[in-house]
């Protein structure tokens, strides 16, 4: 071809690929993959379509074993010898030459390039747009699979292949660069936490690689295993998948879960803190701490400290599991660390802050038991962070009604099962609270009136 021709051809095409660009949701609808096939492949080697991004104005990438000796056909409805066929690069289809072609019938032709390209082919107002690899230029080859060793990165570990599993790449109409994923399957073992059970269990971990350039980097396992590479997707659809297997690793990376979890009280009488940390509030607070760890965990303690830097520990427990009262006013902050047995991995949990609020005490002069059933008809104290408690109550004549040590609890104006009469009888209380402080009160309960008097006792 002449460069008077060659400027003429890429005149037409640069019009042609214009009207691409303006129709392409049409062109590529138009150019269905079933009017598209290949000819002279390998028996059991036959090409593999795969549809890439609606974006690239392709309708399919197909993928041949080898391009020697095949040929790209195209059914037309119409006559074949009106069909123009167009051949592009990673220019795009803006560069695109016309290449001549062999008709017969309905059927339309070319013997495909042994690289990698691009075809545009042109049925009057339909057009089909689709990309060919050459699979032969890009072969899997999957060797030995090792572990890299002496790596400084705990979450991460490397491995090396030996092989060959590069990346394929081919280009829109625009010219635009896409990769066409191998799907590498890199499996292994590690360890997956389960929140219904608080524990890590586990878990086979699959990743799908594009590519591999002699260098896998993945999350690291948390328990012993090994780590197997298979593929290409091609030669998996082929029935020629190849595999690789590292030798066996034992963990080095760890992985823990915390949880804190306060005991609740539901006592009517007792003061709530107002604060803004989850944890604590009326003292005595029990909290269940909780600390569950991967296998490479050697090392672990929960620390406790006033000052939230924990420039000093005041207590260490070392227990993933265990049960703690904080009984003094003021805020504690706790948090768990664990490292493996070289040091080389270290973790530390959130830091959970708990506060105990300062302690109150006041007692109610009057009630009125056996009048109205759940209104006034006991007599409690109004209490909180009280961590120890003592209270007497007595009638006139110094006789003991009632003896008890939870604050929580109160009386009913009963004596040995019967209501006491009205009156005037007395408490006396010693109590301490959280903050140190300590309660020495006493004074009168005014018992005012009984809804059935008969059965009152006498004095």
């Amino acid at each position: 071809m002449n460069n008077h021709s060659r400027l003429t051809s890429y005149r037409r095409l640069r019009k042609a690929f214009t009207t691409i660009a303006i129709f392409l949701t049409a062109a590529v609808t138009a150019g269905a993959a079933s009017t598209v096939s290949v000819t002279g492949t390998h028996p059991s080697r036959g090409p593999i379509s795969v549809t890439p991004p609606a974006s690239t104005g392709l309708s399919e990438v197909i993928v041949v074993w080898n391009t020697a000796g095949t040929e790209l056909h195209y059914e037309t409805s119409g006559n074949a010898s009106a069909i123009q066929w167009y051949r592009f690069s990673n220019l795009g289809g803006g560069f695109a030459e016309e290449i001549p072609s062999v008709n017969n019938g309905s059927d339309s032709y070319i013997r495909l390039d042994e690289s990698d390209m691009g075809y545009i082919i042109d049925d009057n107002s339909r057009r089909t747009c689709l990309w060919v690899v050459n699979y032969a230029n890009h072969q899997c080859t999957l060797g030995s699979l090792d572990i890299v060793p002496d790596q400084t990165e705990c979450d991460r570990t490397a491995l090396s292949l030996t092989g060959s599993a590069d990346k394929i790449t081919y280009y829109s109409v625009n010219g635009a660069q896409q990769t066409l994923s191998r799907d590498l399957q890199l499996e292994y073992h590690t360890l997956v936490y389960n929140a219904d059970s608080h524990v890590y269990e586990q878990q086979m971990a699959e990743h799908t690689l594009e590519s591999v350039d002699g260098l896998i980097r993945t999350d690291s396992p948390l328990c012993s295993t090994y780590f197997s590479l298979s593929g290409d997707r091609f030669l998996h659809q082929w029935g020629m998948e190849q595999h690789a297997v590292s030798p066996s690793i034992d963990p080095t990376a760890i992985a823990v879960t915390t949880s804190a979890q306060q005991a609740e009280r539901s006592n009517d009488n007792e003061q709530r803190e107002d604060k803004t940390e989850s944890l604590g509030g009326s003292g005595p607070v029990v909290i269940l701490f909780s600390a569950a760890t991967t296998d490479a965990v050697v090392y672990r303690e929960w620390q406790f400290a006033r000052d939230p830097e924990f420039d000093i520990i005041d207590m260490r427990v070392q227990q993933d599991d265990f049960e703690q009262q904080f009984s003094d006013f003021g805020t504690t902050y706790v948090r768990f660390v664990a490292g493996n047995d070289s040091g080389s991995c270290d973790f530390t949990s959130e830091t959970y802050t708990v506060y105990v609020g300062e302690s109150k005490l006041d007692c109610p002069n009057a009630f009125s038991p056996g009048a109205t059933e759940g209104t006034n008809d006991e007599w409690k104290v109004s209490y909180k962070s009280i961590v120890s408690f003592d209270c007497s109550i007595f009638n006139r004549w110094g006789q003991l009604m009632i003896h008890f040590t939870d604050p929580s609890k109160g009386w009913d104006g009963r004596y040995n099962g019967k209501l006491v009469p009205t009156g005037v009888y007395y408490y006396v209380i010693s109590a301490k609270g959280t903050d140190g402080r300590n309660y020495k009160l006493s004074g009168d309960i005014n018992i005012l009136r009984y809804e059935d008097r008969r059965t009152s006792v006498s004095q």
